[in-house]
């Protein structure tokens, strides 16, 4: 069932919004262009109607690619823990609580190789 929704303009007809449905560009997959929608892109003025459909919006919103996580241990606790990037060679990672703390400006101090780390 589509939906209607009808807008009176200062010296002008009503417009009348209603449900249509549009072909995403990149998926090739149909999504409705809703009358709310369209009353969106009416009252901000948008000339050009929506291209994409939400998933695929979304997944150009991230850029489309998805983040990785490294597994390494943390310079400050010794603990195992993951990152979402690749660690530099003589640059310290931190886990979440230890980078929480050092943010907080608690000092962190870093581990020493010979004592095996608290569980």
């Amino acid at each position: 069932m589509a939906d209607s929704i009808v807008v009176p303009a200062l010296g002008k007809p009503a417009m009348e919004f209603v449900d249509r449905v549009l072909k995403c560009n990149d998926c090739g997959a149909e999504f409705v262009f809703t009358a709310g929608e369209q009353l969106f892109f009416h009252d901000k003025q948008f000339k050009n109607d929506p291209k994409h459909c939400k998933q695929c919006k979304a997944k150009r919103a991230s850029g489309g690619r998805v983040r990785s996580e490294t597994r390494t241990t943390c310079s400050a606790c010794g603990m195992e823990t993951t990152v979402p990037f690749k660690p530099t060679q003589g640059r310290p990672v931190l886990c979440r609580a230890c980078f929480q703390k050092q943010i907080k400006g608690i000092p962190v101090p870093p581990v020493d190789p010979a004592i095996p780390p608290v569980s």
